[in-house]
């Protein structure tokens, strides 16, 4: 199975490919707004050295909006091209971390963060939406491991690890039977939508 990984939730980038089980292509790179070029570069090295994939597996969030819309725009347009199969997975499933059960934690804006529990490459817990105070008290109690894809100097007990395109890899082996394999981003609260207002000497229409 040629399987092509894309990872654009947090502020670094990966992209992988896997062959038969065999990882062969492994970049990361700069994925913030000014660098989204070195993704598409380097999804049309992978491309070009590999040939066309059989699945392509996205990486879901919660984090970067802009990042997760784009490798799961890039993952359906290489779908409508190669008719490979495409597979969403949560990019908090996939740290590149030692340990096989951990939490996950995040700024989810608006003075509030996400909290998620990961176990053996699935969501146990969450990602749910809390307060300072609610995630302070909580990580007190924990016992795991917590990471975060970004510096939180609020909760220090957080380490820095990133999720790869490798992992997700990993992951969608482990769980093949159990992803549902939809590509919708993770919100972590409902879209805020402003309503325009109206322009003076002009009726709004029916």
């Amino acid at each position: 199975m040629k399987i092509l990984a894309l990872e654009m939730s947090t502020a670094q980038g990966t992209i992988a490919w896997h062959e038969d089980g065999a990882p062969l292509f492994d970049c990361r790179f700069a994925a913030d707004r000014k660098h989204s070029g070195a993704f598409f570069e380097n999804v049309q090295l992978c491309l070009e050295r590999f040939g066309r994939p059989e699945q392509i597996i996205v990486g879901l969030g919660p984090g970067s909006y802009a990042g997760v819309r784009i490798a799961i725009a890039t993952a359906v347009g290489l779908r409508s091209a190669t008719k490979a199969k495409v597979t969403g997975i949560p990019s908090i499933c996939a740290l590149d971390v030692e340990a096989s059960e951990y939490c996950a934690i995040g700024d989810a804006r608006r003075q509030s963060f996400f909290f998620a529990r990961v176990e053996n490459g699935q969501l146990a817990e969450g990602p749910i939406l809390e307060s300072t105070a609610e995630l302070e008290a909580r990580l007190q109690k924990l016992t795991l491991p917590v990471y975060a894809s970004e510096g939180l100097p609020q909760f220090p007990v957080a380490k820095l690890a990133y999720p790869s395109a490798g992992r997700l890899t990993e992951v969608a082996g482990l769980h093949a039977g159990d992803i549902d394999g939809a590509l919708e981003p993770i919100y972590l609260r409902e879209p805020h939508i402003t309503v325009a207002k109206a322009t003076a000497g002009f009726a709004p229409t029916k």
